[in-house]
């Protein structure tokens, strides 16, 4: 297909560069250049931070990025290989049920059952494949949390450097187009001093910080209801005497 336009591109270069001593005759005036934008000013006390972007660049997360496929690899190895076998599951019975529903006389009853069954293969082949890649996720949870941990610290330090009293997001920033403003590389070097390195794989029984702060959520919440239930009144013992 290329071949048919070769020829087009070809004859509109030619065409277009045999125009340029004409119009060069016409107009020997040499454009003017264009003036070079100002160069905003950082405003004082100002600074704008993308912390995930900082988090992502800094040497130890770089580094457990490069580390986790090698450390990993048996565990991606066979989450891959299993996804692959459940992929040639799930299409074969797709295909019997599209098959089987294009029989005129097909029996419904018989056709929803094989529904349900593919359904829950889905699902439990997602839950599966969950618990399979669940180590290298937790691996990546475990990493970020370590430099997350540091990055209060490593902010402080830069604001008190630079001067800057108040830290804006990218998202709350319409337009900044002054590079000055800008602390994400400032806070990056930081965070290669404070954690040069991070341990690649989580402790046994660890779990990220979300999971950890929903269960104790979850507990207090249990807590609460306990503490406000209503008391229920004690069984008696015996049979209680007649007042009369």
């Amino acid at each position: 297909m290329n071949t048919f336009f070769k020829p087009i591109l070809g004859a509109g270069l030619v065409l277009a560069l045999a125009a340029q001593p004409a119009l060069a005759a016409k107009d020997k005036t040499p454009p003017a250049p264009a003036a070079a934008p100002a160069a905003a000013t950082a405003i004082q006390g100002l600074g704008v931070a993308d912390l995930e972007a900082a988090l992502a660049n800094t040497n130890a997360a770089r580094v457990a990025d490069q580390q986790r496929p090698v450390t990993y690899k048996a565990t991606i190895d066979q989450y891959q290989a299993r996804g692959r076998a459940l992929q040639t599951q799930i299409k074969a019975m797709e295909d019997k049920l599209r098959k089987d529903a294009s029989v005129p006389t097909a029996n419904r009853a018989l056709l929803e059952q094989q529904a349900v069954a593919m359904q829950k293969v889905q699902e439990s082949g997602k839950n599966e494949l969950n618990q399979i890649i669940r180590p290298v996720v937790y691996s990546g949870e475990f990493v970020k949390e370590q430099i997350e941990d540091k990055m209060d610290q490593a902010v402080k330090a830069v604001m008190a450097r630079r001067g800057v009293t108040l830290l804006l997001a990218p998202g709350a920033v319409v337009l900044n187009t002054a590079a000055g403003n800008d602390l994400t590389p400032d806070i990056v070097n930081e965070l290669n001093t404070l954690i040069p390195a991070a341990t690649l794989s989580p402790p046994a029984g660890w779990e990220p910080r979300q999971l950890r702060e929903a269960r104790a959520q979850q507990a207090a919440q249990q807590g609460a209801a306990a503490g406000t239930a209503p008391a229920r009144p004690a069984t008696p013992a015996g049979p209680q005497p007649d007042s009369r």
